[in-house]
């Protein structure tokens, strides 16, 4: 009852108090990094919306890893982890990083990305239960086909850079339909940077599609108890790009700098 009343204030303030929608030209950043793309920032406190390439922002792509930060919520909730320090043991098979050829705790895997203890933890999970809680939080266009172990990635999951912006939203604010340790415990293993400045909370994914290289990073940065969510989406046809893994976040911080959300 207590996640339905949050859902429905949510919603609430989208019709009472309509968001400032400005319009941003940051082809600049783009281009410095070879890359095409769009980027959304959302000042919750201001409850301004920045947008960059704005059509695009709504487009729909498959949520590779940021679908991580999903999967820990759902197997938290469903016992399929205790903790973040729940672990598996490493399958001896060689992947292409080193990081991932070792055993895990989940805290680890989200950092690291790992695709394979991701994967067990949704086989865990199984489908009724993964689809029950994607569902209920209405995750992009809600489907799992394609493999329990595979759906985000190269199966018919898909979600925009806004749906991305407004669930997390949705967790900042301790309104998705999991109990109150569940969201604290994916709000910790998120955080991504801790300065003097600044607390970052966020999540890479990178996929193929359409021959096209797609990379997101996704989150909110917490600056003086205040919340600035993004999420930023780029793609290039030059799979070799050696730019491509950094230009996600280096787009992304300085497009924050010239916004003066970030200090220089």
């Amino acid at each position: 009852m207590i996640n339905k009343i949050a859902f429905f204030i949510y919603i609430l303030t989208f019709i009472m108090f309509p968001q400032t929608e400005i319009r941003k030209d940051f082809s600049k950043f783009f281009d410095e990094q070879n890359v095409e793309g769009s980027i959304v920032v959302y000042d919750l406190d201001s409850n301004i919306i920045y947008y960059h390439n704005k059509e695009r922002c709504y487009k729909r792509f498959s949520p590779a890893s940021t679908f991580k930060i999903m999967t820990s919520l759902i197997a938290l909730e469903t016992k399929v982890t205790r903790d973040a320090n729940f672990s598996l043991r490493w399958d001896a098979v060689k992947r292409d990083r080193d990081v991932w050829n070792k055993d895990q705790s989940l805290s680890d895997a989200f950092k690291n990305s790992t695709f394979w203890f991701y994967q067990e933890l949704a086989r865990r999970i199984g489908n009724d239960r993964m689809k029950l809680y994607i569902d209920k939080v209405g995750y992009g266009n809600k489907d799992i086909s394609g493999g329990i172990d595979q759906f985000w990635l190269t199966g018919g999951l898909r979600i925009s850079q806004m749906e991305q912006v407004q669930f997390l939203r949705r967790l900042y604010n301790n309104q998705l339909p999991f109990s109150q340790r569940t969201m604290d415990i994916v709000k910790r293993i998120m955080i991504s940077e801790r300065t003097k400045d600044y607390l970052l909370r966020s999540k890479t994914g990178l996929s193929i599609e359409n021959n096209m290289q797609i990379g997101w990073w996704v989150g909110w940065y917490e600056i003086n108890e205040k919340p600035y969510f993004f999420a930023i989406n780029i793609e290039t046809k030059d799979l070799a790009n050696p730019n491509f893994n950094s230009a996600r976040l280096e787009i992304t911080k300085a497009i924050l700098k010239e916004l003066q959300i970030i200090p220089e």
